[in-house]
């Protein structure tokens, strides 16, 4: 079938489950694999990279695939790429380590001695969300051939003192002649190959793949509308997530004239269906061998290339694709616009040759060609002797990420002067297509190149480069003032290159051109002297083998049933409105539709929700967001479900939706109950105060972003009773709300939990669709696995927060010395249409109202703001990471407002030992001060700082910053309820049956090696009424449940150890404890003692303990487009004594929730970022260049880089003589950070007066 993947072949034609599906449009990674083609014109094999969710099955004739399954497993061999990066810990929830393995895997084929650079490379296509990247470089930097010039030492680091996590000694050698051959049979058919034309025809689309450039002009001129595919990066996405159909494609990747390079007089031709890779690889090596003042366009495109999506995606778009797709944010398109390249167009009649220019494209997604025509090559010009190129890319992300603006420049002297000859301004995302700034351009011609033609300049393009306000993609302010300071960064590269005096020329900086300067140390004690004791150490994660070969099961893994049927979701398109019709006679008339499921298909009850009930199964009369669940299909294959799916018509009349924060407080729309915490006398402590300060922040949401999307897998067994296989954090909740649904008792439904690809809150409850797997049929298994769109809209993330000091009283008081002394604070977050969890996350925040900070006399509230989003839900650190960056926002407010340095100010108001919370919690072993004094130590902060005002007073355009924080981390749940946790322990008299930690713990406590611990699924019929996994108390809860379970069957083993003290395990078990009849299985319990905290009375203790962390991080920013990069960041956090240092350290969850990951929704309520392509997670080459990290680094340690970056920004603002206290809300994304940076560029590019426009999108 021509549209079928090369991923949906391995997993469900061949069960080949190592190969994941993360996101479909091939932007993470795990779905990588790698492809061998023997070329006959080289007569070379040629391996490379792919996205296997978008390569189509019919592109792969004469191909060999190879998959992580192939290159090694746990009962054969391990490959090293494999064990590597299991041994350096670099797997922890494991979906994305195939991927990660597959992409090294590729590069070792290609270039079995690679640099550093060349593996930071190799993974611009890869994403993971758990282990923070850190041990996967590590692991994998063994493979690289100079490992130790580019690592530097932070100041004042022991290298001594740091302990290594693994030792590289214990790999197995790489011995690249071992690899698997390409298949013979495959090379004779290659070499033989008879030409003809290619047909590959499925239910809706054919595939035709021509041999000749003739035979494609025949078929181009017989179905001018048919789309030509060479990588299928653009069209697959289409068919996919557009719902696009295209009856014909034709294919002609294959065609000799279009692969063809040639060097002219003029400048290289590469032919139409040339990979953007090789087209890289040809322009290096021209680069390496002409003379520099030719190479000037070449080094602009490999600048643009180096940035452009991952390497699996350059390995098969075709720059014909590239420039015909006509993208308005192109990245190479304002490059050959600038450079005036010039295209060859054919059809069976003829050619012709027009040149890229300002009338190439005609429209949005258009061009010039006409239907019966192809484009068959690029001749990318040699530069004149005078003339000057540069290309520039502004996005979110520095890797694998899409653009918010792009420019191409040149220009042309007179000989010998610096008078404009010839100037071409190109730019992406400023219009629906790419445009030259022609005005602009031909306004300066004859001009000397200086101060008098950047002013022109930059009023010309203010004026020319506009956009309208409610222009898609939003950030209007921002692309405009980018089309000014992009070009002010050419003109000062250009006086560079003129050897003119350039005063400002930090402008000319990219971030581009940084990479990873990886080190990274850390430093734990391990306590026990026994060597068989694993408590600790070290230990590796016990399914990393298995995740590294891809043999490790996830719920989708889970091999198909006979007969299975797939359930695909109907979703409202509406964020409020009431259902007036649904129309599925469309649906069920459908191939392989079985039925269509809606409210009163629910034999039991549709009300629904992990707390209150205030949630549906499906939709009943009204929907409430954008993503409500209305119904579900049911037929013989995903495709045929999704397809059904889309075919149901709903019938709507709007209502008025609340989607913001600010409109919920507008409207009064507000959940129960408002929560209060106070403490001491608000109005002394105000008139106690020598200043009275004000001030707002919003806390932007986030999405969980598992690698793994939500799935689950309904299988029914005898006497109505049903098996579930769920991707869940909790698998009781998960079992009552199947069962309610049912109306069936709980003991009816069983739930399974073997592992997930990735949590962090998003499966408190299980995917809500679990609940529609098996109302109406007891004999057929039924999977459903979202999308990653469907996932993203259907399930809430991070509560977006809202943060006011003051309300009706003054916000924060405080002394001339810095000591705040009262404090009034509200909080609003913003729910969503039901509660799920959100007043325990509201709790959580005000629980962190004042961080680590003593404040005599607090009062924090909590409104919780009903809005027509889904609803929001848990996520790592419930609200504490939002109430402490608050709380870190006035902080730094009060020190910019006395000018005094914020460390001086954080350090006054610390907690001290003997003090009490504002919830009346006195704080004893209190270890903030030790831990904020070794930080500063081990950072070098107060040579850093000096070294900071240095750098900034001899840099205009750049900027560094410096901040420190602390933190105070309560202990796990304060609800009691939830503070409990069971485990069933078996011995056999071969060995014993339970997750990494636990078995450490297990090993510790009946003295025995881990080897003989065996880890078993969670499931709900051995351990009942399980707490969630989350809050971070898995390790407190089911390990003191696993310790109570051992030491029970210790003592039951105590006798025979007594009498046999020289004994085996096995003696003690299998020769004696089993003969005499003892028990060998038991129940274990724990609860955490003490807890009883109530809101009304602010009384009773909330917490079993505290940990305290300080982390100081630098960064440097560039005030010209917003981008930053992290320095180094330096973490000392006493956690008491890991369990596993290799799990513990590592994550970028907070990182990517203050400065990148941002969520947009339009003014009625859709989520416009679904997926890696618009939403974006911190990827390799976001981790700090140093990382030195004592403990474990928690979520919120990340805000040092947020107020870091504030620090550089003030410094840049004092520049333009703007000091004192300012507003940024979080994210600190690029456009944040540009606009803050107040200069005369964006003086020239107001922004829009509110109210008079529609934005594009709104801040929620």
């Amino acid at each position: 079938d021509p549209e079928m993947t090369l991923l949906t072949y391995l997993r469900r034609k061949l069960g080949l489950t190592g190969t994941k599906l993360g996101c479909a449009e091939g932007g993470c990674g795990a779905c990588t694999v790698m492809l061998s083609r023997y070329q006959t014109h080289t007569q070379q094999l040629l391996h490379y990279a792919v996205n296997a969710c978008l390569a189509p099955l019919c592109s792969l004739h004469l191909v060999a695939v190879t998959t992580v399954e192939g290159i090694g497993s746990v009962a054969r061999e391990l490959h090293p790429v494999q064990e590597r990066i299991a041994m350096a810990h670099g797997s922890q929830c494991g979906f994305c380590t195939p991927g990660i393995v597959m992409s090294m895997y590729a590069l070792l084929r290609n270039n079995p001695k690679p640099k550093m650079a060349d593996v930071e490379e190799a993974f611009h296509g890869n994403l993971c969300r758990c282990t923070g990247y850190r041990p996967i470089l590590e692991g994998y930097k063994t493979f690289t051939v100079v490992r130790n010039t580019r690592y530097l030492t932070p100041v004042n680091v022991d290298l001594f003192s740091a302990t290594s996590l693994f030792n590289p000694a214990d790999f197995t050698p790489f011995d690249p002649t071992q690899e698997v051959i390409f298949p013979p049979e495959l090379m004779s058919l290659s070499k033989d190959q008879r030409s003809g034309l290619l047909c590959f025809r499925g239910d809706r689309a054919s595939w035709l793949q021509p041999d000749s450039l003739d035979e494609f002009l025949r078929l181009k001129w017989e179905h001018p509308d048919a789309r030509v595919v060479v990588g299928n990066t653009e069209v697959g996405i289409e068919v996919k997530f557009k719902n696009m159909v295209y009856p014909v494609i034709l294919a002609p990747a294959f065609i000799p004239e279009l692969n063809n390079v040639s060097h002219t007089a003029d400048g290289v031709v590469f032919g139409a269906a040339c990979t953007l890779s090789h087209m890289g690889a040809v322009l290096k090596k021209a680069v390496e061998t002409l003379p520099p003042h030719q190479t000037e366009v070449f080094l602009a495109v490999l600048e643009q290339l180096r940035w452009f999506a991952g390497l699996q995606i350059r390995n098969v778009a075709a720059v014909g694709g590239n420039i015909m797709t006509a993208s308005p944010i192109s990245d190479l398109n304002p490059v050959f616009m600038a450079a005036g390249c010039r295209l060859t167009l054919m059809d069976k009649d003829g050619s012709r040759v027009v040149q890229m220019d300002d009338g190439f494209f005609t429209g949005y997604r258009k061009t010039v060609l006409r239907p019966q025509e192809i484009l068959l090559s690029i001749e990318i010009p040699y530069s004149k002797k005078f003339q000057l190129v540069s290309a520039f890319k502004q996005s979110p992300r520095r890797e694998d990420d899409i653009s918010i603006v792009t420019a191409a420049m040149s220009v042309t002297f007179t000989p010998g002067t610096d008078v404009v000859e010839d100037l071409r301004l190109s730019y992406g995302g400023m219009a629906a297509t790419t445009v030259l700034a022609k005005k602009t351009a031909n306004g300066l011609l004859g001009r000397h190149w200086g101060e008098e033609l950047l002013q022109e300049a930059c009023s010309l393009l203010a004026k020319e480069m506009t956009l309208d306000p409610s222009a898609p993609g939003g950030m209007v302010t921002y692309r405009r003032t980018l089309t000014l300071s992009l070009f002010y960064k050419f003109y000062l590269t250009v006086l560079q290159k003129l050897r003119l005096q350039v005063s400002e020329h930090s402008g000319c900086f990219s971030y581009r051109c940084l990479q990873t300067v990886l080190l990274i140390l850390h430093r734990f004690i391990i306590q026990s002297l026994r060597p068989d004791d694993s408590v600790g150490r070290p230990m590796m994660h016990l399914s990393a083998l298995k995740q590294a070969t891809g043999e490790a099961v996830y719920c989708d893994d889970v091999p198909l049933y006979e007969n299975e049927l797939y359930l695909a979701l109907i979703t409202s398109s509406k964020a409020h409105a009431n259902i007036l019709s649904v129309d599925a006679s469309a649906a069920e008339k459908m191939p392989g539709v079985v039925t269509c499921l809606f409210a009163d298909d629910i034999p039991g009850c549709n009300a629904t929700g992990p707390i209150e009930h205030d949630e549906t199964v499906l939709a009943h009369r009204q929907v409430t967001c954008v993503g409500h669940i209305i119904g579900a299909v049911v037929a013989d294959t995903q495709l045929h479900a999704q397809r059904a799916a889309k075919a149901v018509r709903v019938q709507y009349e709007e209502l008025q939706p609340i989607i913001t924060i600010q409109e919920a407080i507008a409207a009064k729309s507000f959940y129960q109950p408002i929560r209060t915490i106070q403490k001491g006398d608000l109005e002394a402590g105000f008139k106690q105060a020598d200043h009275i300060l004000e001030g707002e922040i919003h806390i932007g949401g986030q999405e969980h972003f598992y690698l793994e999307t939500n799935v689950t897998l309904a299988v029914p067994r005898e006497e109505g009773e049903m098996e579930l296989f769920v991707s869940t954090q909790s698998a009781s909740k998960t079992q009552s709300l199947v069962a309610k649904a049912l109306g069936v008792p709980a003991n009816r439904v069983v739930v399974r939990v073997k592992r997930m690809g990735g949590v962090s809150g998003g499966r408190r409850a299980g995917p809500p669709f679990c609940r529609l797997l098996s109302p109406w049929q007891q004999t057929k298994t039924v999977r459903c696995m979202l999308d990653r769109d469907e996932d993203m809209m259907i399930t809430g993330g991070r509560h977006p927060f809202y943060g006011k000091q003051g309300e009706t009283t003054p916000p924060v008081g405080f002394l001339n010395s810095g000591k705040v002394v009262s404090l009034d604070v509200s909080y609003y977050s913003n729910v969503g249409n039901s509660m799920d969890l959100s007043a325990s996350v509201m709790e959580r925040a005000l629980f962190h109202m004042e961080n680590s900070y003593s404040v005599a006399n607090v009062r924090g509230r909590g409104f919780l703001c009903r809005t027509n989003l889904p609803s929001n839900t848990a996520f790592r650190g419930f609200g504490g990471p939002q109430g402490m960056m608050v709380t870190e926002s006035w902080m730094t407010d009060v020190a910019q407002s006395l000018g005094r340095p914020a460390e001086q100010v954080r350090r006054l108001n610390l907690y001290v030992e003997g003090e009490s919370t504002p919830y009346n919690q006195v704080l004893d072993q209190i270890t903030l001060d030790r831990c904020w004094d070794e930080c500063l130590t081990r950072s070098g902060y107060q040579e850093r700082r000096a070294a900071v005002d240095v750098y900034n007073s001899q840099n205009r355009w750049t900027k560094r910053g410096l901040a420190i924080t602390a933190f105070q981390k309560m202990s796990i749940f304060s609800v009691c309820v939830c503070v409990q946790a069971g485990a069933l322990v078996h011995i056999y008299t071969d060995g014993s049956g339970l997750h990494t930690k636990m078995v450490q713990v297990a090993s510790r406590v009946l003295g025995i090696p881990c080897s003989k611990i065996h880890i078993s699924e969670t499931s709900t019929n051995t351990v009942p009424n399980t707490s969630p996994t989350a809050a971070s108390a898995s390790s407190d809860l089911n390990g003191g449940a696993v310790q109570n379970a051992c030491e029970t069957l210790n003592q039951r083993l105590q006798p025979y150890k007594t009498k046999n003290p020289k004994g085996s395990w096995e003696d003690w078990v299998s020769e004696a404890a089993y003969f005499d009849r003892v028990n060998l299985s038991t129940n274990g319990f724990y609860k955490t003692p003490n807890l009883g905290y109530d809101f009304e009375t602010n009384s009773g203790r909330a917490f079993n303990y505290f940990s305290y962390g300080v982390a100081c991080s630098e960064v440097e920013i560039d005030c010209l487009t917003g981008a930053h990069k992290n320095l180094s960041t330096t973490i000392v956090m006493d956690v008491g004594n890991s369990l596993n240092p290799a799990i513990d350290i590592g994550q970028v969850r907070g990182l990517g929730l203050f400065t990148l990951e941002e969520l947009h929704y339009s003014p009625q309520g859709v989520l416009l970022t679904r997926g890696p392509g618009s939403y974006k997670i911190p990827a390799f080459g976001d981790i700090p260049a140093q990382l030195t990290a004592v403990g474990e680094p928690p979520l919120f340690l990340a805000a040092s880089v947020f107020y870091a970056i504030k620090d550089a920004i003030s410094a840049s603002r004092a520049e333009s003589g703007i000091s004192g206290p300012f507003r940024l809300d979080s994210p600190a994304s690029a456009e944040r950070i540009r606009n803050a940076c107040s200069d005369r560029f964006t003086k020239l590019c107001p922004p829009a007066e509110p109210g008079s426009f529609t934005p594009w999108s709104v801040q929620v």
